[in-house]
């Protein structure tokens, strides 16, 4: 049984395969309409959310299938019952599970169980659905993702973690933009995963220098508590710092955004941004993952 809990999980081969069928759900939808009939999806999220809500639910609508969305305090999930005796439960009826937590060792357990598949909607340690509608994203925008410079400004997070492992794969350029601070705390982690196209630095200039792809996130996680964020007082991404990348770089965030924050409200809604993009794009690849796991 096959699962969709980490980018570093695939080959190219296998991802490649996947981003082709969301491609071709999103040339011609209606060949797709009744070819999950009969199916249901079960979601269950311990964290708040829109997009992978949204895009997981209507997408798998338009598959022709059904999804119920599980309350995790309704059905008391790791609490009236195991996580395990209710995913055992669950797979005598539905045929595939996305979930969203704060601990990805739940999801990996979850998953080595093999009663259905699953899909990781986003974990404290990684986001692969986000990462791989990004990489659907600057595929239609810039072509071959192999030959793009892709520069990340702010925090190490569960985003960022799934890029990297994506540039391990596709050995892009990537120049990671991190405060010092946040740098030395994680430091063995990123080096562990550094190639020769991966650069790691916390000066923006040097990090942006000729990207044609700029990211960012917010730089305090959902639900985190935390006073890291006086370390990015001076990393926004706004238009004077697109200046510094190539000429005509796009701008990506995976939102929510905090405007004027992270990202100035002038650069979100500028022609350089993609996020809108971005968004519509998780609902034709989150159909490709599950098409390829059903």
């Amino acid at each position: 049984m096959r699962h969709f809990i980490d980018i570093c999980d695939f080959d190219k081969k296998e991802l490649n395969k996947i981003i082709q069928n969301a491609k071709r759900i999103k040339k011609n939808p209606k060949k797709y309409y009744q070819i999950c009939q009969s199916k249901t999806l079960g979601m269950i999220f311990q964290k708040e959310s829109t997009r992978t809500r949204a895009s997981f639910n209507i997408g798998f609508n338009k598959l022709g299938g059904h999804s119920i969305e599980l309350n995790a305090d309704s059905i008391g999930f790791g609490k009236r019952e195991s996580y395990t005796d209710i995913i055992k439960t669950l797979s005598q009826y539905i045929d595939i599970l996305i979930i969203r937590n704060d601990d990805h060792n739940i999801i990996k357990k979850l998953g080595s169980l093999n009663v259905l598949p699953i899909i990781n909607g986003l974990s404290d340690l990684s986001h692969p659905c986000q990462i791989l509608s990004d990489f659907l994203t600057i595929n239609e925008k810039l072509g071959d993702i192999k030959n793009q410079k892709i520069c990340w400004i702010g925090d190490y997070n569960n985003v960022l973690r799934s890029l990297i492992e994506l540039q391990n794969l596709y050995k892009f350029k990537l120049n990671i933009v991190i405060p010092k601070e946040i740098l030395k705390k994680n430091e063995t982690q990123i080096i562990k995963k550094r190639n020769k196209n991966l650069m790691i630095t916390n000066h923006i200039s040097e990090g942006i220098k000729f990207a044609n792809c700029v990211m960012t996130d917010t730089w305090v996680s959902m639900g985190e508590k935390s006073t890291k964020k006086k370390y990015f007082k001076n990393y926004q991404v706004n238009s004077d710092i697109m200046k510094k990348a190539s000429k005509n770089a796009i701008f990506m965030h995976c939102l929510p955004a905090h405007r004027d924050e992270e990202v100035s409200s002038e650069l979100l809604d500028s022609k350089n941004s993609v996020v809108w993009q971005q968004a519509q794009n998780r609902m034709f690849v989150q159909q490709a993952i599950i098409l390829d796991l059903l």
